[in-house]
């Protein structure tokens, strides 16, 4: 499955597309240097399959890559770091 993810600073979201769809998106807003995550969903269509995870993945490779930081507010977001011990730097 070809997956791409992209910041779409316009909509302040991050959003993981899948075949030109977009299935899962990343709301945000930034606040010193890091993104501010409240919200992380994935159409129904597609739950379960992973793509909150693919998504996350991408978030925290481009933050890395731009040198900045999170604070997850959602719950899943939250989770998804907390149990990536090698992520936890990310965390502002």
């Amino acid at each position: 499955m070809e997956h791409t993810v992209r910041d779409n600073p316009e909509r302040q979201r991050y959003e993981l597309v899948v075949d030109d769809d977009i299935v899962s998106i990343a709301d945000y807003h930034e606040r010193k240097g890091a993104i501010v995550v409240p919200h992380v969903e994935t159409d129904p269509a597609h739950r379960g399959q992973g793509m909150a995870d693919r998504l996350m993945a991408g978030v925290l490779a481009d933050l890395r890559a731009s040198n900045r930081k999170i604070v997850p507010l959602c719950p899943f977001a939250d989770t998804y770091i907390r149990e990536r011990p090698e992520e936890q730097d990310l965390l502002a």
